[in-house]
């Protein structure tokens, strides 16, 4: 024999015919090879270090079953496999427990007979076994790239992930431990690893629009040749893969430019009632009647907004809202739906899942988000919608609050940012500060976070990443350039102003 058969392998394979242990059956456990009888007589005298499968039922009454025990463990066998084993008394398994002898049930000894015979000998056998699963699967209709994993999970009988660096983006057929994906190299084309919680074959995804993919077939218990055959299974099933990766998300940029588009039409008219906009949207599952609270979610740099759209809308699918979200701008906007009045608490609750959505969002994107008020009705929905985007903005220059604000929070800044958008107050406060914008924007971008940081150097500094003495160097430099007196409040209150005006 070429190598050694392990129950792990045994139970680990797509097609062991129903094997299932029944006493004294630890999955480390090895043989020489597996041999069959149709009845104890049948198999080979000598049974050192084997396997011994029996394809009729073992007898039912106890003492005869502990005669078969005692009779096959003297004859040297390790472990005895048959049909109706969980027939087998507690007695009759303590026995075989205490003479070393492996109790195992098989629900198709001529099944679990192949298996074995793959494992060992007919490895091409057991590659083209896995291939052709695979070949099946594709050859079915995917509603989407789940969908395919799920059911190439299901044929070849073991999990399947798709994972990038960072971890786990798809799997079906269970779950990826930590510490395989940990152990997998992300270099080579293919690569196999073996660690303690488990095992996987993984082969690196072909995608023009995705770098750093890799379709993962994992398990527990599997062989080194069998992880060899299922890393070519997962080189045959990578390019069907590759190809619903890239028809996804061609789907899912029309989809995200059909639902930013209803979404600016409805704010757009909001004044008017629209019998068939209000029909689309509830095509969609928008709901505008009832209670809602608005959202935003803006990138403070550049930011891919239907990777920020797949990742909101894959957090709130996690939690028990009625939640909606499209793409809108550089960011996207969504709202939650009450269908009575919801209590004061449970409009907290919703915030505070939103805070945690926020403070996700900027482990991966450089995110501000604001909180609209509660409101009622499709125009109160516009409403929420638009006052989360006034805090959206300012959040976006608010490091204190960790960019997140809440509209109910400001009162009368609300009312001045408002103000400072308006057509008159824009082209005053350029003329205010021309004098600095003549000199690039170094100069009014630390003046606003001066301004917002309420006159802090240190908080300032921290915020955009410069020196305490760089700060106050460009301070001094504005107020120098503008001649007036920051410490005067209500000259602080028009420069403040006159700086968000200009950086909106």
């Amino acid at each position: 024999m070429s190598d050694r058969l392990t129950l792990a392998a045994l139970l680990a394979h797509p097609a062991g015919g129903g094997l299932h242990p029944v006493a004294g059956a630890d999955p480390a456990t090895e043989w020489r090879d597996l041999v069959v009888g149709a009845g104890e007589t049948d198999l080979p005298d000598d049974g050192t270090g084997l396997l011994a499968l029996l394809t009729s039922a073992p007898p039912a009454t106890p003492w005869q079953q502990d005669a078969l025990v005692r009779r096959v463990r003297d004859r040297g066998y390790r472990a005895l496999a048959a049909p109706g084993a969980e027939g087998f008394g507690p007695g009759t398994r303590a026995l075989a427990e205490r003479l070393g002898l492996a109790l195992l049930a098989v629900d198709e000894p001529m099944a679990l007979a192949r298996a074995a015979w793959e494992l060992v000998e007919g490895r091409d056998a057991l590659t083209l076994g896995y291939v052709r699963r695979v070949a099946q699967s594709i050859e079915y209709h995917a509603d989407n790239l789940a969908d395919l994993l799920r059911h190439l999970s299901a044929s070849v009988g073991h999990g399947v992930a798709l994972i990038d660096g960072e971890g786990v983006l798809l799997q079906a057929g269970g779950e990826l431990p930590s510490a395989v994906h940990a152990a997998i190299d992300f270099g080579p084309w293919l690569d196999t690893v073996a660690v303690a919680d488990g095992s996987a074959a993984s082969v690196r995804v072909d995608s023009p629009s995705r770098a750093g993919l890799r379709l993962a077939v994992f398990g527990t218990g599997l062989s080194t040749f069998q992880l060899s055959a299922l890393g070519i299974a997962a080189e045959v099933a990578m390019p069907a893969v590759a190809a619903r990766i890239l028809i996804d998300e061609v789907a899912d940029v029309n989809d995200a430019a059909v639902a930013s588009g209803l979404l600016r039409d409805f704010l757009e008219r909001s004044d008017d009632r629209d019998a068939e906009l209000e029909q689309r949207m509830l095509e969609r599952g928008w709901r505008t009647t009832g209670y809602h609270l608005g959202f935003r979610m803006i990138g403070r740099s550049r930011v891919d907004t239907l990777q920020l759209l797949r990742f909101v809308t894959r957090e709130l699918t996690a939690l028990p809202l009625d939640s909606h979200v499209a793409t809108s701008g550089r960011g996207v906007t969504g709202w939650l739906s009450f269908a009575a009045p919801p209590a004061p608490s449970r409009v907290e609750e919703a915030v505070r899942a939103l805070r945690m959505l926020h403070a996700s969002a900027r482990r991966s994107f450089t995110v501000a988000t604001g909180i609209g008020t509660l409101e009622t009705g499709p125009a109160g929905l516009v409403a929420t919608i638009e006052g989360a985007a006034d805090a959206a903005r300012l959040a976006a220059d608010r490091s204190a609050t960790g960019y997140f604000l809440r509209i109910d929070a400001l009162g009368l800044e609300q009312l001045l940012l408002s103000w400072t958008g308006s057509d008159t107050f824009v082209p005053a406060a350029e003329s205010l500060l021309a004098p600095l914008l003549a000199r690039g924007p170094e100069l009014v971008e630390t003046l606003t976070a001066y301004l917002d940081h309420e006159s802090g150097i240190a908080a300032t500094a921290d915020a955009l990443g410069l020196h305490r003495n760089t700060v106050s160097t460009r301070i001094a430099r504005a107020q120098e350039l503008l001649g007036l007196d920051l410490a005067d409040p209500e000259t602080r209150l028009a420069v403040h102003l006159a700086c968000r005006a200009v950086r909106r």
